[in-house]
């Protein structure tokens, strides 16, 4: 028994050599770790006070839409645009949030938007959009990053 003990040990300290895996290297873990995140999704989208204690991503995301799009009709309300142009009741919005919190607003024109005058629009709503209230940028894996997203802001005719 001694010796059968002796040669199972034996075995056991050789065969450990069998169960070596080669370690991949440094760049070929990053590569692997680089393939595998998805750069078209945040964990986390931008965010405004209001909406930071609701807990679902979801829920989040549209609350911190609603916000915005509220927020940019409200500034944009107070000003001529549904009078010089009735015909334009919708404008749609890239806004940018920069890893620093900051914001930036550009109008998206249609292809006919020969029709109106871009620049014009463009000035207005560029001192309008101002004064926001603090947006959290978006985090991907812990980091803050930037993120563009285009809302459809509707024009209310004044009466």
């Amino acid at each position: 028994m001694k010796h059968f003990s002796l040669f199972l040990a034996f075995l056991l300290f050789n065969s450990c050599q069998y169960f070596e895996k080669q370690v991949p290297s440094e760049k070929e873990l990053l590569q692997k770790e680089l393939k595998s995140i998805n750069w078209k999704e945040v964990d986390e989208y931008p965010s405004v006070v209001d909406c930071e204690k609701i807990g679902n991503k979801q829920k989040r995301r549209e609350c911190f839409f609603e916000i915005m799009a509220q927020l940019i009709q409200e500034k944009l309300d107070i000003d001529s645009l549904s009078i010089l142009y009735p015909e334009l009741d919708t404008i749609q919005v890239k806004v940018t949030v920069f890893p620093d919190a900051t914001m930036k607003f550009e109008p998206q024109f249609s292809k006919d938007s020969v029709a109106y005058d871009t620049i014009k629009i463009d000035s207005i709503l560029h001192a309008r959009l101002v004064d926001f209230p603090k947006v959290n940028p978006a985090i991907k894996r812990g980091i803050p990053v930037k993120t563009q997203f285009i809302l459809p802001v509707i024009l209310k005719a004044k009466e």
